[in-house]
């Protein structure tokens, strides 16, 4: 039998967010830059800051020391091309003392960016110039989209035009000159997006109803030592509606006060533990949440390697065969009860764990009352984490091994609320509630399927008007859905035929996916609309 589906397709905006692009350097340890590097100059990027106060209390920062060399400056290669259309701004601090001078130059810092790919990156140079007060912390500000510019070659094109600059070189009292500077500079910043063509590979948006999708999602409920969770917690998971469930576009993680058995253990707490059933390497995550609340609770949004060795885990019995640490945790987001409104992100890896070293957060005033969108970009070089767009942690360890950089495997997401031992004796209930989750990588052109290989056929393709659909015989289908390339869902329905057609007639020209759901899980397949 062949049933004909007429759809109706609505074409609503769909923003794919960029990529952070972050050049950043505080010198204490929260840093993007390991090329630091000094041309015909002293340098000492580990420097005991010699003015503590006022508008710098670091405790270190960079030296800088021109002994009389021509060409006197700082410089280092960010490794990604400046997106000067999304944010074009860079600030740092910079105190330079009468003591330090000789010669009559005039008293200056500016701000070079070149194309360090080539042999001769000066050629390429567009450069700002700022003045500066003696004997004194400032800060800089260098906009490429405001202040005056100088292109070394005339005949450049407006830097905001441009997509060559990849390094940045800093240079105290100009050049030409034998005489002497010292300079200390700290606080080194510049945040803006990488240009598009990141697109979504994965997400939930929690358009159902009831219990969540569990095509996507494993709740994970097995106590992995028998009697309780790690870190001494006190609630059951479980994979009842009550704790996990999804309505009006959200999904609702509650945790409560209630005696539950489970396992032949009785705890007086219970909870939900989801594992996506989604894993990858390298991307960014976005999760729009709004926090559950009360001294002792602990809402996260994290990941974990896919390799790890747990009882109970979606992807342990097949993957399993490596230990925590050593499997790398990403934690993207924890809240703690007891301080209201701070959000941390860390690292734990072999090197750092438990109570590691590698974290950073920042306090969200309206954490538990909006929602707010936490994001993570994941790349082979470094971690970086934001609320908001606001960044407060990366992760970029010199040395990427083993110990310090699990992070070249993939991963997948998890979502929970814990409960400490330090529980208010008056807590009853708290919910997170979820948007979205979306998985985006740059340059993916589809949505990797789950399963090993599809089950079904689609022709003509490209396709102008009809676009007919064939599965195997007695292959059960249960839904049916139609992306954009971008992920934006078109339109569900379901079939229950080995042969259905579709007009598509409505689609504006490009590529599309078809996604089928069913009890093989989820299964994709490409297609063109002439």
């Amino acid at each position: 039998m062949k049933t004909l589906l007429r759809l109706v397709f609505f074409f609503l905006p769909f923003l794919l967010p960029a990529q952070v692009q972050l050049a950043q350097d505080n010198f204490e340890g929260t840093s993007t830059i390991s090329s630091w590097f000094g041309d015909d100059c002293g340098m000492d990027n580990n420097f005991a800051n010699p003015l503590v106060g006022g508008l710098n209390t670091s405790s270190k920062v960079l030296k800088y020391t021109d002994i009389g060399g021509l060409y006197a400056n700082v410089r280092f290669d960010a490794g990604f091309n400046f997106n000067l259309s999304s944010s074009a701004v860079f600030t740092l601090k910079v105190y330079v003392p009468s003591s330090g001078l000789t010669g009559n130059q005039p008293n200056q810092i500016s701000l070079k960016l070149q194309n360090g790919s080539l042999a001769s990156p000066w050629t390429t140079q567009s450069e700002i110039i700022k003045p500066i007060v003696l004997n004194q912390w400032q800060t800089i500000t260098f906009n490429f989209a405001t202040d005056p510019y100088i292109n070394l070659d005339a005949t450049s094109v407006n830097p905001l035009y441009r997509s060559d600059f990849n390094r940045v070189v800093l240079q105290v009292n100009g050049e030409n000159n034998t005489s002497r500077v010292v300079a200390y500079m700290d606080d080194f910043l510049y945040s803006g997006n990488a240009p598009t063509g990141f697109n979504l590979i994965w997400s939930d948006e929690f358009d159902g109803t009831g219990a969540i999708n569990n095509l996507k999602w494993h709740q994970q409920t097995q106590l992995p030592g028998g009697t309780s969770w790690y870190n001494g917690e006190l609630q059951h998971y479980t994979n009842r509606q009550v704790n996990s469930s999804q309505a009006n576009g959200v999904l609702s993680i509650t945790a409560k006060k209630e005696v539950y058995t489970s396992q032949g253990q009785t705890k007086q707490y219970t909870s939900a533990r989801l594992n996506s059933k989604f894993a990858f390497k390298y991307g960014r995550v976005e999760v729009r949440a709004k926090l559950a609340t009360g001294a002792g609770t602990w809402p996260a949004i994290w990941m974990l390697g896919k390799n790890i060795v747990e009882p109970g885990a979606y992807w342990s019995s097949t993957f399993g065969n490596t230990s925590w640490p050593a499997c790398g945790e990403i934690d993207i987001m924890e809240h703690w009860g007891s301080n209201q409104n701070y959000v941390q992100s860390a690292l734990h890896t072999p090197s750092s764990f438990g109570n590691t070293t590698n974290l950073g957060g920042q306090t969200i005033a309206t954490a538990s009352s909006q929602f707010h969108v936490y994001t993570m970009d994941w790349t082979a070089n470094s971690i970086i984490f934001s609320v908001d767009n606001v960044v407060h942690y990366v992760y970029n360890p010199a040395v990427k091994n083993s110990s310090t950089w699990p992070f070249n495997a993939e991963q997948y997401l998890l979502l929970n609320i814990a409960i400490e031992p330090s529980i208010s004796a008056n807590f009853v209930q708290t919910t997170m509630e979820v948007d979205y989750v979306r998985v985006y990588q740059q340059g993916a052109l589809s949505t990797n399927p789950i399963a090993d290989q599809t089950h079904f056929r689609v022709y003509p393709n490209p396709v102008s008007e009809e676009l007919n659909i064939a599965t195997e015989i007695n292959y059960p289908l249960t839904k049916a859905n139609i992306y954009s390339i971008t992920g934006q869902l078109l339109q569900s329905f379901s079939i229950n035929e080995n042969e259905t057609a579709v007009n598509v007639a409505g689609l504006a020209p490009g590529i599309y996916f078809l996604e089928i759901q069913s009890e093989r899980g989820t299964e994709r397949q490409k297609f063109i609309k002439k």
